[in-house]
């Protein structure tokens, strides 16, 4: 028997902006990122909202994991609620993906365009699927994976926390049983933009260390991304195992 162990990094950055519009958390065997929305007014809120709503309302316990459509419903009603405390907020966005795990397994889940990668045995093992338009064109066959990256419609996001009705969130096939060596990484756009995926599976073979990985996947952004750039955001999780 393998007793399973987790090592968490996360970088939260405005980037070229003034206002990080992000937010990440985590609590016992619950990792969260959230991205509000720019041009919605209030996402820094939403987005922050959104976290707090997941790790307030998630235990993850050794009987089982939790219902995440569930938790992702109350997460939505909150922003919702939020919308109502003033004017500026009324329209207030917020993208979310979340990890839980109750130390043997894992289940995970989206509304918008930050994603989950994982990773077993060193290679890109799993890859959320966006919310937006460019991916539909993707999934059509009218562009690649890697052209969502620079489409003119990226920021088109098809479901988010805070619309009008409330978003059905993609959710992992399956529980999955996690083995030592997995690891997890949860981004936002403004991340994912400028470091593609075999650059990460390349880094991760050079690094041991959660936070020597991110500092080299920051460093790769930063040398190609634009002034005014967007805000990023990621959370790294190695999965750790020592017989028992």
């Amino acid at each position: 028997m393998t007793t399973l162990t987790f090592r968490t990094a996360q970088l939260s950055v405005a980037g070229g902006r003034t206002l990080n519009e992000d937010a990440l958390g985590q609590g016992e065997g619950i990792w969260v990122l959230a991205d509000g929305l720019g041009g919605h007014g209030g996402g820094e809120i939403a987005s922050r909202l959104a976290v707090n709503a997941v790790l307030a309302t998630t235990q993850v316990a050794s009987t089982g994991l939790p219902n995440l459509t569930e938790i992702i419903a109350a997460a939505h009603q909150t922003v919702v609620d939020g919308q109502q405390e003033a004017a500026r907020l009324v329209a207030m966005r917020t993208t979310l993906v979340l990890l839980c795990s109750d130390g043997r397994n894992a289940r995970w889940a989206h509304v918008g365009d930050s994603r989950l990668y994982g990773f077993r045995a060193g290679h890109l093992w799993v890859q959320t699927a966006d919310h937006s338009v460019p991916q539909v064109l993707a999934l059509a066959g009218e562009i690649t994976l890697e052209q969502i990256r620079g489409h003119a419609d990226r920021n088109r996001l098809l479901r988010c926390l805070g619309q009008e009705r409330p978003p059905k969130p993609a959710l992992s096939e399956a529980t999955v049983a996690l083995q030592p060596g997995d690891v997890f990484l949860l981004c936002s756009d403004g991340f994912w933009e400028w470091v593609d995926e075999e650059e990460m599976q390349q880094t991760l073979a050079e690094t041991s260390e959660p936070t020597a990985w991110l500092e080299s996947l920051e460093q790769r952004l930063l040398e190609r991304a634009e002034p005014g750039h967007d805000n990023y955001s990621a959370m790294a999780i190695f999965v750790d195992g020592s017989p028992t």
